[in-house]
């Protein structure tokens, strides 16, 4: 089962300062038919203005990772984290049981192009973890980096979830497959780029759903770039 999610078709925000792309129903967008998928509750896709950004505010129970395509994300957070996240990066933290964060564009001429995901956790209370690691040279080099697992595997960054991110920087008529184990679900979100899944046509911002599939054929059209979560 193949369902596509044209990128027209997520819910937009304009805050002036930010403007969002939401896949998933997220605050004053609210659509019954998309509220998440298996354990992945939220993709927004952000592009903050220079010198603005999100101030303190509260999580928990939730696994966020972000994902910078353009510019740079100073973190600050309760627990004494400070890091800058760059192109190439994934940070990941673990909410647990409340934690206070902010996220600003400190690049006061310059756009920063993000994505922030949510995970569930497979239970609620988790003690609070974080996580940050440059992805970079894998990515500039490999087909397929795993940067997100339950296990931490494959130098991977670990959630308290079974999921796997996984994110590809494609070339231009590369192609690869990737099989889908038994009982396991496939979300995969084109950051930028072209691709041909399994016959199917996506473009930039869209995304497709895959269930009860053995396998995925993946080509570049173009130069590309997509985020594939592998989900219980």
């Amino acid at each position: 089962m193949f369902a596509l999610r044209k990128s027209n078709e997520r819910g937009f925000a304009d805050h002036g300062w930010l403007k969002s792309r939401h896949t998933f129903s997220f605050a004053d967008y609210y659509d019954p038919d998309h509220m998440g998928f298996r354990a992945l509750r939220v993709i927004n896709e952000d592009r903050i203005e220079g010198g603005t950004g999100f101030g303190m505010h509260g999580h928990r129970d939730m696994e966020i990772i972000s994902y910078v395509v353009q510019g740079a994300l100073e973190h600050k957070d309760s627990k004494g984290n400070v890091a800058v996240i760059k192109p190439g990066d994934v940070q990941r933290m673990s909410a647990g049981t409340g934690v206070m964060h902010s996220e600003y564009n400190k690049m006061p001429e310059s756009d920063t192009h993000f994505f922030q995901i949510w995970i569930l956790p497979d239970r609620p209370g988790t003690s609070f973890g974080y996580g940050q690691k440059s992805f970079a040279d894998d990515l500039n080099t490999k087909d397929l980096v795993l940067v997100v697992s339950k296990e931490g595997r494959e130098g991977s960054i670990s959630i308290n979830q079974d999921a796997d991110l996984y994110i590809s920087r494609m070339k231009k008529g590369k192609e690869f497959a990737f099989p889908i184990r038994p009982s396991r679900h496939v979300w995969l979100q084109v950051i930028q780029g072209h691709l041909n899944i399994n016959g199917h046509v996506l473009e930039t911002g869209d995304a497709v759903k895959v269930s009860q599939e053995q396998s995925l054929q993946v080509s570049a059209q173009e130069d590309s770039e997509f985020m594939l979560f592998d989900l219980a």
